[in-house]
């Protein structure tokens, strides 16, 4: 996969399970409430506003859309940044 993503959270799904930190820890962090948020750099500050999205580093597509697929919660959103098409999460087809 070549193609330019970006990623978002929905935090009234997360269940704090961390499994995208574990993925990725460059783009997903805990908040102070327990639940990940994504970050737009590695040593960026968390996007806490719902529904922020970060662009994902092209050397972290997979793991961050492993993430996606293995959350416990279904609330990671991968989405296309040409077209805003997810490819990866629970509205993807």
């Amino acid at each position: 996969m070549s193609e330019e993503v970006r990623v978002w959270i929905d935090q009234d799904l997360c269940t704090g399970d961390g499994l995208c930190v574990q993925y990725a820890p460059e783009v997903f962090e805990f908040g102070d409430d327990g639940l990940s948020y994504v970050k737009q750099e590695a040593e960026g500050e968390l996007l806490t506003a719902q529904g922020a999205q970060a662009d994902v580093p092209s050397g972290l597509r997979l793991d961050v859309i492993d993430a996606a697929d293995g959350c416990p919660g279904n609330c990671i959103h991968v989405v296309r940044r040409a077209d805003g098409v997810e490819i990866a999460g629970p509205d993807a087809d």
